[in-house]
């Protein structure tokens, strides 16, 4: 797990607890198809930017600060494809995290 002071620096907000909650189970809330990265193009998947930031209802600079923060505390992975940046959780981090939490606190 990256430092956890900036891990929970990222989860000490609504909406980016939300961002988290939506892409645990992106087909349950991301329902336009040009949502999600197609399987054929990249296996591990992820959500465009864009539906993200329709999705939270903010300023495209407010979520995409909102997802660098959480790439930076290592709670997210991206990939980019032409224009688009898709957006995916870090499920190895965020499974260091729980462990981080039964362990040490």
């Amino acid at each position: 797990m990256n430092n956890p002071i900036d891990v929970f620096k990222a989860l000490s907000n609504d909406i980016r607890l939300d961002i988290l909650k939506w892409l645990k189970d992106p087909h349950q809330h991301f329902d336009k198809p040009t949502a999600h990265l197609s399987k054929t193009i990249n296996e591990k998947g992820g959500i465009c930017v864009g539906d993200i930031q329709e999705k939270a209802n903010l300023s495209q600079s407010t979520v995409s600060q909102y997802l660098s923060m959480m790439q930076k505390a290592g709670l997210l992975e991206s990939d980019r494809h032409g224009k688009w940046t898709y957006y995916r959780r870090n499920e190895k981090n965020i499974q260091k995290l729980a462990t981080y939490l039964q362990e040490e606190l």
